[in-house]
């Protein structure tokens, strides 16, 4: 065995076998041949790559590891850790990408060889791309720390020759990113295209905290050739993989440094045509105490706990006179938008200049910190004085989701694209009540200056009010009729229950007349998600899948899906809008066999309050139902039809009770809204 060579986990050695990590145990105490551990603890020790793979391999429990897994194991147990290994591994995939003859030149012959040849050829691609000044976030490894990741670098190349070297760093980066998620703070593309769209084409781009880059790779694709994307990254390992993931995903310059740019801003002569940036939420410690005198601070010194509106000056100050500038700030404290008298004086300066031009509030869920809602400040760095100056103020919040998957960004995205694109034409808007408005400065310009658009729209009923109550209480109506009609009959006399023979869940899946699927954490299919919190709720599919490796299991018209968390007795049959849609997790996924079991009969039997209480189990915080314990009677297809349609009229009963519900609450807070604003007559 090598020393110091790539280890592997148990939960690893499961996933390159295909198996579970119960299987792996029982090889350990079955075969006194197992690998023994070389690292980790005695509770999650750790094995030698190698060595697993040729155990595996022997026995015939391996043809052939996967590439991408294997890469993956190789990087995640590299000595020098995951950040390094990816680092080197993509350095290696850029030079594949720019210089493909060079790699194939280092890469013949010798671990050694390569390791003596590969720094010269990576100087070359990485001066072109990232130039060769002493900030530059990626340096040459040397050739001693290359013999090791031989191994490594040479996978990474195999991974790269089938889908291409930027999405074998996508994947590489992606998968580095989902095992560590307290480490990083990802901006979510949607949200990143639209701050991308609000600023427009830019020739020159700065993200003066730029993270992952998500960014700086929207406004990329934004822009036309000749782009110069710029970006700061206080953490020296990510600004790393920062600027290999853009220089692999665009053909644009890309200068990333190393550095806190608050304190060591790499950027003092720059002029940018944009900048984007979701800076760092509740960030104390920026530097309050050293910077009291920067020339940055144009609009009055920010409070110590304000940082959010240093980095919107930051941002101002980097751009040419003219230049946009979008920022991404969390309105709660410490916020923007509080009475401190320091921010008071910073926000009213930035309107009287005219440098804040909209407010944007986003629904709760669009970032991370994703319990609290999200604005964007659209700037432009002033030319001239204002005339007659004015900010657009919207406020999306009516497009949150209803699950857990994050808002509508469509619905977001068209509302908020329209208003700003109409008011920066023409410097006006029309009202529109709930959603946006042009309101002058000096109504701003008050003792609190709050941007909170909230509390300045018109609210929804304000216009053509009357009209909308009178549209819901005709629906209302109707669906009250609806409910009645389809409200079950009285049961009869009560009766002794009657003894059937009965089979659960797991006895169908073995004997193959259902196929029973679990969730997952991700895959490449672009389709909405499936989320627990719709199932329960009976809303559409809310969620977006995450990226990953996995396959994703594409719900059917006839599936029964059944959330596991909870406790609650819901079964939920998949119809044709919900079809097409990929299960989430804490979902089981049930697909009935047709010439065995009937999906209605199946899924009412399921409800049955006695029998998730007999096939769940109970802690003291959460309830988890074991699906293939689930009871029910054995009946022949007929008869099940029979239950199947009961169940089914208790749907469309169950269906019209809630929208009833809906639909009663908007038309009595239209009603109390109408009343106190005057458009409805108290008789």
């Amino acid at each position: 065995m090598q020393e110091h060579g790539t280890e592997v986990t148990a939960a690893g050695i499961a996933r390159l076998a295909g198996v579970g990590r119960a299987a792996v145990s029982n090889w350990r105490r079955r075969h006194a041949d197992f690998p023994r551990p070389v690292g980790g603890t005695e509770t999650s020790p750790s094995f030698a790559l190698a060595d697993v793979e040729a155990w595996l391999r022997a026995r015939g429990k391996l043809a052939e590891v996967p590439p991408r897994e294997r890469v993956w194991q190789q990087l995640a147990g590299h000595p020098e850790g995951p950040v390094a290994a990816l680092v080197q591994a993509g350095c290696v995939l850029l030079l594949i990408h720019d210089r493909p003859t060079l790699w194939l030149d280092a890469s013949a012959g010798s671990d050694e060889r390569l390791a003596d040849l590969l720094p010269a050829a990576l100087d070359q691609v990485l001066d072109a791309r990232f130039g060769t000044g002493p900030q530059r976030a990626v340096t040459t490894p040397a050739g001693p720390r290359l013999l090791p990741s031989a191994p490594l670098l040479r996978g990474a190349a195999e991974l790269a020759a089938g889908p291409g070297a930027r999405k074998a760093y996508e994947f590489l980066l992606g998968r580095h990113l989902d095992a560590n998620p307290r480490q990083y703070t990802l901006t979510p593309d949607p949200l990143a295209d639209l701050m991308a769209e609000l600023a427009g084409p830019a020739r020159t781009v700065l993200d003066p905290a730029c993270g992952t880059g998500s960014l700086l790779r929207a406004a990329a694709a934004t822009t036309r050739p000749g782009q110069e994307l710029c970006g700061q990254e206080s953490d020296p390992a990510l600004a790393a993989l920062t600027a290999l993931r853009l220089a692999l995903s665009t053909d644009a310059t890309v200068r990333i440094a190393a550095g806190d740019s608050l304190r060591a801003d790499a950027r003092t002569g720059l002029r940018a045509d944009a900048a984007l940036c979701h800076p760092p939420f509740n960030e104390r410690n920026w530097g309050h105490d050293e910077l009291a005198y920067d020339p940055r601070w144009e609009y009055g010194f920010p409070a110590r706990t304000e940082s959010e509106l240093a980095w919107v000056q930051h941002a101002l100050a980097r751009v040419r006179d003219g230049g946009t500038v979008v920022v991404g700030l969390v309105p709660r404290p410490p916020r923007p938008a509080s009475p401190r008298r320091s921010g008071r004086r910073v926000r009213a300066d930035l309107l009287r200049r005219g440098a804040l031009h909209a407010v944007i509030a986003l629904p709760v869920g669009a970032a991370p910190p994703y319990n609290l809602p999200l604005h964007l400040w659209v700037l432009r760095r002033p030319e001239r004085a204002p005339a007659q100056p004015g900010v657009l103020l919207a406020d999306t919040g009516q497009f949150a989701g209803e699950g857990r998957g994050g808002p509508d960004w469509r619905s977001v995205r068209d509302a908020v694209l329209d208003a700003w694109t109409a008011f920066d034409r023409t410097g006006r808007l029309d009202d529109r009540p709930g959603l946006a408005r042009c309101l002058p400065v000096i109504e701003l310009l008050d003792d609190d200056v709050d941007l909170a658009p909230a509390r300045h729209l018109p609210p929804p009923t304000a216009t053509g009010g009357t009209e909308r109550l009178t549209d819901v209480r005709e629906r209302l109506d109707e669906t009250l009729r609806l409910t009645a009609e389809l409200a079950p009959a009285a049961p009869g006399t009560g009766r002794a229950a009657p003894r059937r023979p009965l089979t659960t869940v797991g006895e169908l899946a073995r004997g193959g007349a259902l196929v029973l699927r679990t969730g997952t954490n991700g895959g490449h299919a672009r389709v909405p998600l499936l989320t627990d919190h719709d199932v329960l709720t009976g809303t559409g599919p809310s969620g977006t899948l995450p990226e990953g490796d996995e396959e994703p299991v594409l719900t059917e018209p006839g599936d029964v899906v059944v959330p596991v968390l909870g406790g609650g007795s819901v079964a939920r049959v998949i119809d044709a809008d919900t079809a097409g849609a990929a299960l989430g997790r804490n979902l089981v996924l049930l697909r009935p066999d047709p010439a065995a079991l009937d999906p209605w009969f199946l899924a009412g039997f399921l409800r049955g309050t006695a029998n998730h209480r007999q096939a769940s189990s109970y802690a003291s915080t959460a309830t988890r139902l074991d699906v293939r314990r689930l009871q029910l009677p054995r009946l022949p297809l007929e008869a099940q039809r029979g239950y199947g349609d009961r169940f089914r009229a208790l749907d469309e009963f169950e269906r019209a009770l809630r929208l009833a519900g809906r639909l009663g609450e908007q038309l009595a807070r239209g009603m109390y809204d109408g009343l106190t604003d005057g458009t409805v007559a108290p008789d």
